[in-house]
């Protein structure tokens, strides 16, 4: 196994600094730069000229690229150009509120999907599964922000129960409950889409796995039913949702971008969108090669966890 780590390890290398060069040609051909998007109608036409010197904005691109990627190798990912702090620090501070927000609507996808999947796929075709797969199919299709700027709408500003976003409310001292408060809202917008996508997943791959043979043997043979879906036919059915939990790595980084914006939460999704929208460059290049190497690092850890609960599977 050792082998084959260092191997997609090696592999990724090329891959992350095309990606690198793709990202920073986007990033660099936006209308607009991180002067021009100073609102300060003080600044004179030579003030501004002068500005872009100092951030290396009139040097040709490739000169560009190879600055930051020499910053980038010796491990300083530079200095926002719109905050004019160290991009290292701002990501640092919006990481942990992603994570918690990730993390937990994970932790409600799964929740739901299992049991949603399972009932569905042993109901098959009863009243029961075509009211599930509809709400799936809905909950699939229905845009997160349409979502969310409806649960604001019905939960926040009708019925008053949750606040409309951030993290926690101005001025009031931190706490667990506020946060919790907060956290509802988003965390059950991006929960219910989840679950809509795994529970998908695990309906059809519980499908297959209870026309085995194995699982014909064993009703054969006499044990219940439930120990026969959630003994034996369960943990193969879970290999799908084993795979998918790897690959969302990299969200538990970037965040959703879209959920994190309409509920205002504190993210480095949030980050990246303000990023964008301020031409910040050095923090922009960041997100996306950050999140590259994730990416990379969910698809080798989807690989190692399926050849884990896969033994068929081998590593090579």
């Amino acid at each position: 196994m050792l082998v084959f780590i260092l191997k997609r390890i090696i592999g990724a290398i090329p891959l992350l600094f095309l990606i690198s060069i793709i990202a920073f040609l986007l990033v660099n051909f936006m209308p607009g730069n991180p002067v021009d998007m100073m609102i300060d109608t003080t600044i004179t036409g030579a003030e501004l000229e002068k500005r872009k010197e100092q951030l290396g904005l009139n040097d040709p691109l490739p000169v560009q690229y190879v600055s930051w990627l020499k910053e980038v190798v010796g491990g300083n990912l530079g200095y926002s150009m719109s905050k004019g702090a160290p991009v290292t620090e701002l990501i640092k501070e919006r990481v942990p509120a992603t994570m918690l927000l990730m993390g937990l609507s994970l932790i409600l996808s799964l929740m739901i999907a299992i049991p949603i999947g399972v009932l569905s796929a042993t109901k098959q075709y009863s009243i029961w599964d075509y009211i599930l797969t509809f709400f799936t199919l809905a909950g699939v299709s229905i845009p997160t922000f349409f979502l969310g700027l409806s649960f604001i709408y019905i939960f926040a500003v009708k019925l008053g129960m949750f606040p409309t976003g951030m993290m926690g409310t101005p001025g009031v001292e931190p706490s667990i409950m506020d946060t919790a408060k907060h956290l509802i809202l988003p965390m059950s917008v991006l929960g219910l889409h989840g679950a809509a996508v795994y529970t998908r997943y695990m309906r059809s791959s519980m499908l297959e796995i209870i026309k085995q043979d194995y699982i014909r043997t064993a009703r054969s043979k006499g044990s219940k039913e439930r120990k026969v879906i959630f003994v034996h036919a369960l943990r193969n059915g879970l290999i799908p949702i084993v795979t998918l939990i790897g690959l969302s790595v990299p969200t538990l980084f970037s965040g959703a971008v879209i959920t994190e914006q309409v509920f205002s939460w504190p993210g480095v999704g949030k980050l990246m969108v303000d990023s964008v929208f301020s031409r910040d460059y050095p923090v922009l290049m960041a997100l996306i090669l950050i999140t590259a190497f994730l990416v990379v690092l969910g698809n080798l850890l989807a690989d190692i966890l399926y050849s884990f609960v896969d033994p068929k599977v081998k590593l090579r």
